[in-house]
């Protein structure tokens, strides 16, 4: 099986910028506890506080595919609908 990779980073929106924030935190703690996270950042960018660098490493794609899945419907989906992503996604 191939390791999925995620790498880039988000551009939120200045009226959803605290929610973001806020539900940060919960959103990587419940990545870090799903099956298959590798590995798993969100950070802050220090000059651009709207814009968040992200990087991810799940098992295999099933374990990507359901991440996915759970983000999707969970509180953390909700506040960052508006958000612009840039990623690349790459199979090792």
């Amino acid at each position: 099986m191939k390791k999925i990779r995620l790498s880039g980073y988000i551009e939120v929106p200045r009226e959803d910028l605290e929610a973001v924030e806020s539900e940060l935190p919960n959103h990587i703690a419940l990545t870090h506890q799903e099956v298959g996270c590798i590995t798993f950042t969100v950070t802050q960018d220090s000059n651009n506080p709207y814009r968040f660098d992200v990087y991810e490493e799940f098992t295999d794609k099933s374990a990507f595919e359901k991440h996915q899945g759970r983000v999707k419907a969970s509180h953390w989906g909700k506040v960052t609908q508006q958000v612009e992503r840039f990623y690349t996604i790459s199979e090792e």
